[in-house]
């Protein structure tokens, strides 16, 4: 993990043979916060002042509320077996949770975290994000499919491309300014896609952070928008830290 790699990336726009590089990034290090090591996180976000975490594992799955100033547990709520808790995201009136095999999308109280409803949608959930008006889903594939905040309905897909190529194994995302930032499952690669085309506009290599020291230890995934800044909370699955970064160009 502490190896830096180094990538050179072109991405193909819609305009037909015009290309664009895709910008190449780093994480800088502001500061590194205790974290939960039990939590298995799959899904990472703040909404007023609140960090929203959802943690995998049949048997183990849960979602919880965390207060960014002292870190106390606010509320906490479990999955019952057979859920394997997945991605999360916050509107202004509800919280959404994605469950991994089991076809269950959970609307809850983002103040307490109950359980309001169950949705079903076809196909496995990975990541999911609040872009304004609509939800953004990952599935493990390129594809990030739009869904209705209110009914989770389907509005419409996008396919995910670098250098014109497709990039599989999309996993934790973030919506933030029009973009969406998204974890690639069991590298150290964060992507900046453009929502309205998929092109990967930004490739953030955030190898080095964390090295496992105990089995069990795993992958980087987790990323938080701190609202009004510049900067995000990252961390991964089992993580002892929570870092406090920003995405710099990788020569700056």
């Amino acid at each position: 993990m502490l190896v830096i790699l180094v990538l050179t990336v072109t991405t193909v726009t819609r305009c037909g043979n015009r290309q664009s590089s895709a910008q190449q990034l780093r994480v800088q290090v502001l500061a590194i916060l205790p974290h939960d090591p039990t939590m298995y996180t799959e899904g990472l976000e703040i909404h007023q002042g609140i960090l929203y975490e959802s943690s995998g594992l049949v048997g183990r799955s849960r979602v919880r509320a965390t207060a960014l100033a002292g870190a106390s547990v606010l509320q906490q709520a479990a999955l019952p077996a057979p859920l394997f808790g997945e991605g999360l995201t916050v509107t202004d009136t509800a919280l959404w949770q994605l469950t991994w095999t089991n076809g269950m999308a959970i609307e809850r109280d983002p103040a307490t975290l109950a359980q309001r409803r169950v949705v079903s949608y076809a196909g496995e959930g990975w990541g999911l994000c609040h872009d304004a008006h609509r939800l953004v889903m990952s599935n493990g594939s390129d594809q990030l499919t739009f869904r209705d905040p209110a009914t989770f309905a389907v509005l419409g897909h996008v396919q995910v491309r670098l250098n014109g190529k497709p990039v599989r194994a999309l996993n934790e995302l973030e919506c933030t300014g029009g973009i969406v930032w998204a974890n690639v499952f069991t590298t150290d690669r964060i992507l900046r896609i453009d929502l309205n085309t998929g092109v990967v506009t930004g490739v953030v290599n955030a190898s080095g952070l964390f090295s496992p020291q105990v089995p069990g230890d795993d992958v980087l995934n987790g990323i938080a928008a701190i609202p009004g800044t510049d900067q995000f909370l990252i961390t991964g699955k089992r993580w002892s830290s929570l870092f406090r970064v920003r995405f710099v160009p990788e020569r700056a």
